[in-house]
């Protein structure tokens, strides 16, 4: 809480400092800032399930106001970064004033403007990716292998029970052979959530859905969600894996626990080589694992293709080009390392503001295609 506290209020500091004149302003201009600070003091280190509309309404504004004062950081640091540009620059002494006299006027405008069109995105997703995974020796039985990764779902404050409902209606659309749940569905509990997650029940039919735990379900309660995903009928997979047929073909499905695990238990941690089968040698492995971090594990393991989230490829600016510093080279879409594919989903929902700028949340349709090989629809 004080780390928190004092980021906010130096960030005040600067913003008040460089953007405001008057003391009304200023305390027009805290509010913001105590509408972010409440969300962790109140609803993370305190009860995170405060229920009722009024909790509701609150966090989903306190995300707004995050979003917001993000924009409005990062355009108060451009502002001051070009004055200082023009007031070296003679010819550009007229931008230097236009600047000075009435920018700070119009950068909280345009970081609304940022947030209203980053959330217009946001809510009008999720759009349906394609991606095919070229696999050299892939058997033919798996050729066109078809699954649909919904990833980084966040149902909670601001991702409700429409957005999930239209989810699952796009997923039911594409048809997929098997369905991949790569952790963060939640953002609360199973007493609070599990309305708003009932759609994704009708995807867990045929044992063809699987899911792995993100940090946010750990979060939000391991033990109690593990229980209600698997009375839905889906196979949560915590270091594990499950073998199905398909023709001629083996398909290996492994799953890993998350980082977050370590909250419950220190010595907890993702064993990819406790999810796959050893010796024995299927057509395809595949791996569900949340963090893409786990990647070096995954390609030591023997795997062939890790599906991931967690990165939300930045949500939005300037956070899409910080993410490729802390997850680089895995922080969003497809890469290699090695032998072994990585996928990184965007996410299917959003944490947090709700809010996509430079990102879209996507629903993600994979094919398994032989790399030297015709391929099939």
């Amino acid at each position: 809480m004080l780390v928190v506290s004092a980021i906010l209020l130096v960030g005040y500091a600067y913003i008040a400092a460089r953007l405001t004149s008057t003391a009304p302003v200023r305390v027009v201009l805290a509010a913001p800032f105590i509408m972010v600070w409440i969300l962790p003091v109140v609803y993370w280190f305190g009860d995170r399930d405060r229920r009722g509309r009024v909790h509701e309404w609150m966090q989903a504004l306190s995300f707004l106001c995050m979003g917001w004062l993000s924009f409005l950081l990062v355009l108060t640091v451009g502002r001051d970064v070009l004055l200082l540009a023009t007031a070296v620059l003679p010819p550009l002494a007229a931008v230097h004033t236009l600047l000075d006299e009435s920018g700070a006027a119009w950068v909280p405008v345009a970081a609304l403007a940022a947030v209203c069109v980053g959330a217009l995105a946001a809510l009008r997703g999720p759009y349906v990716r394609r991606v095919d995974i070229p696999v050299e020796g892939l058997a033919p039985d798996l050729d066109g292998f078809r699954i649909v990764q919904i990833s980084d779902l966040h149902a909670g404050p601001t991702m409700r029970l429409a957005y999930v409902q239209r989810v699952v209606d796009m997923t039911k659309e594409l048809a997929p052979d098997l369905i991949a749940l790569t952790g963060d569905m939640v953002d609360g509990s199973v007493p609070r959530l599990a309305l708003h997650v009932a759609p994704l029940e009708a995807l867990a039919s045929g044992g063809r859905a699987f899911f792995v735990l993100g940090n946010h379900d750990y979060y939000s309660g391991a033990a109690p969600w593990t229980a209600h995903f698997e009375a839905m009928g889906f196979r949560v997979l915590r270091n594990s894996h499950v073998t199905i047929a398909r023709g001629a073909a083996r398909l290996l499905i492994g799953g890993v626990i998350d980082f977050a695990a370590r909250m419950s238990d220190p010595d907890a941690r993702p064993r990819p080589d406790l999810a796959t089968d050893g010796a024995a040698r299927p057509a395809f492995r595949l791996l569900l694992a949340h963090n893409p971090k786990i990647a070096p594990l995954a390609e030591q393991a023997g795997f062939d293709l890790q599906l991931s989230g967690h990165t939300h490829a930045g949500q939005f600016f300037p956070w899409t080009f910080v993410i490729h510093l802390v997850h680089g080279p895995h922080a969003a879409g497809l890469s290699r390392r090695g032998r072994l594919w990585v996928y990184v989903s965007a996410g299917t929902g959003t944490w947090g503001p709700p809010v996509r700028l430079g990102t879209r949340p996507e629903l993600t349709l994979l094919r398994l295609v032989a790399a030297n090989g015709p391929r099939r629809r």
